[in-house]
């Protein structure tokens, strides 16, 4: 991801459009490579039932956990007269036609899910070995990954400049979404038996990124929880784009925010934008980067505990 960056950077001249493509094609890929592995192995598709029930609860308790601190964030910054809600938070023509151009923000769920089921019915069927070659396929595509998403957070040249806007008090949020979803996983960790705190941490440190941090848990501890990860965290996507507005009204603006994770600059942005308001926009986007550029780092952590 590092040397990813550096040259994001050193090639700003460049068009990287395709950048966008390959990560795409590459998390395709690998959720279809994680399906082979999940369908292959009959423990984990004798217990899918029980996974699914496991996935939401801990999605849940995420959203939740994480709202409730960024509503105690927003208690916190309510005199900034920048950020105060009211009726000028509704979203402009301008902002309703970007909402728009993006199309269904759950189109992208659908097709990760379908390639992940898709390579599910290839190993039920096909019993396929993906690692018969004597190479470990899913790791080096996961560091084709890692680089193509440093090529293009280094090549963005706005980042700085969006982050630079942001009230300082606010960009304590991320922090409140990280210790919020732990608050939510440690009453995971007491409820649930057979999950230890480690578990449900590395499982709730996807902040929605279902696609890579259920590849790390696959790769350090195995498909069944890598299949966990991946259901709880589009469980926490879906749960954000379905319950903002409830979210909204129930515990401020920054919540939806804080709900949608590391999704929060691309996949969540036109419904947060729509809730909450275009003022928000900026915020989302800084939110969404820290957030996604932490998984790599406390999934992996929580994995080797």
């Amino acid at each position: 991801m590092i040397l990813g960056i550096v040259i994001g950077r050193l090639t700003r001249r460049c068009s990287i459009s395709w950048v966008g493509r390959l990560i795409t094609a590459m998390i395709w890929l690998l959720l279809f490579l994680l399906g082979i592995e999940v369908g292959g192995n009959d423990q984990i598709v004798g217990n899918i039932t029980s996974l699914g029930v496991e996935a939401i609860f801990i999605s849940g308790l995420a959203v939740i956990g994480s709202s409730v601190a960024a509503w105690s964030l927003w208690r916190y910054t309510r005199k900034s007269e920048q950020y105060t809600a009211n009726q000028d938070d509704m979203v402009n023509s301008e902002d309703n036609e970007e909402v728009e151009e993006n199309g269904s923000p759950l189109k992208g769920s659908c097709i990760i899910v379908s390639f992940f089921v898709l390579g599910i019915l290839f190993g039920l069927f096909w019993k396929i070995d993906i690692n018969s070659l004597g190479i470990e396929l899913s790791y080096w595509v996961l560091m084709i990954l890692m680089f193509s998403v440093g090529l293009s957070l280094g090549y963005d040249r706005s980042m700085l400049d969006s982050i630079r806007k942001i009230d300082k008090k606010l960009l304590l949020l991320p922090l409140a979404t990280i210790l919020g979803t732990y608050a939510g996983c440690t009453l995971v960790s007491i409820c649930l038996q057979g999950r230890s705190m480690a578990d449900c941490f590395a499982v709730g440190s996807g902040f929605a990124y279902y696609s890579l941090s259920s590849i790390f848990i696959t790769e350090y501890r195995g498909a069944e929880l890598g299949t966990l990860a991946l259901l709880t965290n589009i469980s926490r996507e879906i749960l954000t784009l379905l319950c903002a507005p409830f979210l909204m009204r129930i515990f401020g603006p920054l919540s939806p925010i804080s709900a949608g994770g590391a999704t929060t600059m691309d996949t969540t942005l036109p419904v947060i934008t729509q809730v909450c308001g275009s003022r928000y926009v900026m915020l989302s986007i800084f939110h969404g980067f820290v957030v996604d550029f932490s998984v790599p780092f406390l999934v992996t952590l929580f994995c080797c505990i």
